[in-house]
């Protein structure tokens, strides 16, 4: 019996931290070359897409998407050109700035 709850006290910090996306992983993926959490830069901050897309069931899937495939005329009139990202990074970065 105390192995096994050895066991789980081991295996718990792998099921309780989710991996998440964060300013770092925003970093390394160069999205802050044009965007930052709080103010607008060459594209509108990260707070403001949150707030613009915050309780729509689809946003999610549709920040994904627009990184993947880029997106022109939803911020003005520069266009954000597909990004060079894993599918797997774009959602959680999406998952991420709903949260701000």
């Amino acid at each position: 019996m105390k192995q096994f709850v050895a066991l789980i006290a081991l295996a718990l910090p792998f099921y309780a931290v989710p991996a998440q996306a964060s300013p770092e992983l925003a970093a390394k993926s160069k999205c802050m070359t044009c965007h930052d959490v709080a103010k607008k830069k060459m594209g509108p901050a990260f707070k403001d897409i949150s707030a613009k897309y915050k309780g729509q069931k689809d946003a999610e899937a549709m920040l994904a998407n627009s990184m993947l495939k880029g997106v022109k005329g939803k911020w003005g009139k520069i266009p954000m050109p597909p990004q060079k990202i894993a599918p797997t990074d774009a959602q959680k970065l999406s998952k991420w700035m709903l949260t701000l």
